[in-house]
């Protein structure tokens, strides 16, 4: 079985969409619905922040791949997605066409950036810690654990400040490294709730189609059904984002190929990591 994964928001840009007709098709796509010029990266209005850039640049990306995935008529019989990989996933599915893909994820972006125009968020990516320890570590600290992408490689989300002090105490305790980021907002934990109702409204602007293809998602594992997909959207910016237990699902459902569709490689890396510990 093949499984199609859609990695979230990328830490950076890698590199522009190709200059190929699906490539221009997209940049255009992107230009027309959300007014961002994926070539110099550019607002072509009011805008927002960097982070929705990036947000917007990895829904793009990821779509891009899909339409080429399409065009070798890859067969997918499993669809995952990480974070904010959700938004692209759906379009994989068959749940939302692209436009509306990316409208959504623009307009989530930016709900998203008001929380930081209140305060300063940052991630925290620590590796080489046990959840074991670095749970209570960031309970001590007041921030949260965000994604658990592998037993020894996670994010955590906060005010900034706390998530400095977190990262050091990490290295200090024994973490291979632990890089700070600052972000809009703390994404995958409960400081999401104040906005809920705005982003309520936002999700509640879109009919969605039930998957045509097996969506898996990354809190409970389950496959979504149409009725389940706005609710989801909702929840899981609240909630982590459980990688290490969704790949692990998606072996046990039987899937042996793992195609990531974005920008860069992090599913397969952390894929690999997993397997490496289960001694695959």
């Amino acid at each position: 079985m093949n499984c199609l994964m859609f990695p979230g928001q990328p830490l950076a840009f890698a590199g522009k969409l190709p200059q190929d007709e699906d490539g221009a098709a997209i940049a255009e796509m992107v230009a027309q619905r959300v007014f961002l010029d994926l070539d110099t990266l550019a607002w072509l209005g009011e805008g927002s922040t960097e982070q929705v850039k990036l947000q917007l640049y990895g829904a793009a990306m990821s779509l891009y791949r899909l339409r080429k995935l399409r065009q070798e008529a890859v067969i997918v019989d499993l669809v995952a997605e990480h974070s904010m990989g959700i938004y692209p996933a759906l379009v994989a599915s068959g749940v939302l066409p692209e436009g509306e893909v990316l409208e959504l994820t623009f307009r989530t972006g930016v709900c998203l950036a008001r929380l930081g125009k209140v305060k300063e968020y940052a991630l925290a990516c620590v590796v080489g810690l046990s959840e074991g320890v670095l749970a209570p570590l960031s309970a001590t600290y007041g921030v949260y654990m965000a994604n658990y992408n592998t037993s020894r490689h996670f994010l955590l989300a906060g005010e900034r400040s706390r998530i400095e002090q977190l990262a050091a105490a990490a290295l200090a305790g024994g973490a291979f490294s632990a890089q700070s980021y600052p972000c809009d907002a703390p994404l995958h934990t409960p400081l999401i709730a104040e906005i809920a109702g705005q982003l309520r409204q936002i999700v509640a602007d879109y009919s969605y189609a039930a998957p045509r293809v097996p969506l898996i998602n990354h809190i409970d594992q389950r496959p979504l059904a149409a009725g389940d997909i706005a609710e989801f959207l909702l929840r899981e910016l609240t909630l982590p984002v459980y990688w290490e237990r969704t790949y692990l699902a998606l072996r046990e459902a039987g899937a042996i190929t793992f195609i990531e569709a974005g920008a860069g490689e992090a599913l397969k890396k952390y894929n690999r990591w997993i397997d490496s510990e289960a001694g695959r």
